[in-house]
């Protein structure tokens, strides 16, 4: 049977990223076409003017077209903002069957009841992600499938969204007649992308740097302990060297792409930039260094809302792990070294390579290696992966029929 090609898609607030892979008989995953739009109509996020995002949409999508028609209608959508939250849950209920062997009506049960808790209602519960089974008080059970017991527990991390924000985003999606299959939090889907195993066993934190947001998913003993979208990005990267060299945001964004570095010691005090190599109407040559100074500020401030999260969970300088930097920020000069220093953790930058997936021509192999993919990327395979793993471990929060009990 013909597998059903699948559309990752990544709307970003500077960015729109869309990736086709279509899965085979043999179990890989080809990356048919990707597709890179700049954004426009969101922030943090969040739409704030559903026309721009509509209209942004719609190229992507005629674009994609041309490769696959039919992964516009099986769409992994990435959801990001600053209003995720998550809560530790607990479900109980008592064993349905006679003979007391647990069936997966059992977990289904269970896992609904670690469901059933007070949130407002503008909000809604994107992912339920058991952490452990309990079976008659013997805890720390990962699959209770078939063992027998009384009573059976769940402790499951429930991740929420502002739900009319979810709305809006599906809204534009459907609008160009695209069809949502399910929703990922981006972190999440990142992490699928870049992380091992071994380093979730160990204890990991991803570090998504996007343009105005910083997505984080800490992992310890292959289970999700803690998720966070911060409201700071490399755009703030940008504004701040746009207000300090007092030049236009176009020319600001050139120039920390092309000069800039996030360790300020390591240039040289005499090397200097010429402005009018950004825009031919500028005038003047800053210190490169006082660029990286301005550049590192932020990147010190974002370590510093990383850390305080670390701090939160007690592992603060304490993730054997390390750190793994992805997104269009991480692929600055030097931040991995900044972010080792500021976070006393091994830090490398994250990509999906080629392990995962397979690819129709050089050129996408090559974009695919950049961290700034790793979030499309883990959409993509998102439903591959969960396969793999206990059918109880993660549930994502909505599939079509639920999507379309949304829309009016």
């Amino acid at each position: 049977m013909a597998q059903i090609p699948i559309l990752g898609l990544d709307v970003g607030s500077d960015t729109v990223r869309a990736v086709v892979v279509e899965p085979t008989l043999q179990g890989q995953m080809i990356v048919k076409c990707n597709v890179t739009r700049k954004s426009k109509g969101l922030r943090r996020g969040v739409v704030v003017e559903p026309d721009e995002v509509v209209g942004t949409l719609h190229e992507v999508f005629e674009e994609v077209a041309k490769t696959s028609r039919p992964a516009l209608r099986n769409i992994y959508l990435g959801v990001n903002g600053t209003d995720v939250k998550t809560q530790l849950s607990r479900g109980i209920i008592a064993v349905s069957r006679a003979n007391s062997e647990i069936y997966k009506d059992d977990i289904s049960r269970v896992i609904q009841a670690s469901e059933a808790v007070n949130i407002a209602s503008n909000r809604m519960i994107l992912h339920t992600i058991t952490k452990e089974f309990v079976v008659d008080g013997v805890g720390d059970i990962a699959e209770p499938l078939g063992m027998v017991g009384a009573r059976l527990e769940v402790v499951s991390l429930l991740v929420e969204a502002f739900e009319p924000a979810v709305k809006n985003l599906i809204r534009c999606v459907e609008m160009n007649k695209g069809s949502v299959s399910a929703l990922i939090l981006n972190p999440l889907a990142a992490s699928l992308a870049v992380l091992s195993k071994s380093q979730r066993e160990l204890g990991v934190i991803l570090i998504d740097i996007g343009y105005n947001t910083t997505g984080l998913a800490v992992y310890e003993e292959n289970k999700l302990v803690h998720t966070k979208v911060l409201g700071i990005g490399a755009g703030h990267i940008t504004s701040d060297l746009a207000v300090a060299l007092k030049i236009p945001a176009e020319a600001a964004e050139k120039l920390k792409l092309s000069y800039g570095f996030a360790l300020s010691h390591d240039i040289p005090a005499k090397e200097t930039v010429d402005l009018s190599e950004l825009d031919d109407t500028l005038k003047g040559s800053p210190s490169r260094k006082f660029v990286a100074e301005v550049i590192e500020s932020r990147l010190s401030e974002i370590c510093e809302l990383v850390n305080n999260e670390l701090k939160l969970l007690g592992k603060a300088g304490h993730l054997p792990g390390g750190a793994v930097l992805v997104g269009s920020g991480a692929k600055l000069p030097g931040i991995a070294e900044l972010f080792r220093t500021e976070l006393k953790l091994s830090t490398k930058i994250g990509s999906a390579g080629q392990e995962r997936f397979g690819t129709v021509s050089p050129n996408i192999a090559e974009a695919l290696e950049s961290p700034e993919y790793a979030t499309v990327l883990g959409l993509a395979l998102w439903n591959r992966e969960l396969d793999k793993e206990s059918p109880a471990r993660i549930k994502s929060g909505l599939v079509n029929k639920l999507i379309k009990s949304f829309m009016p």
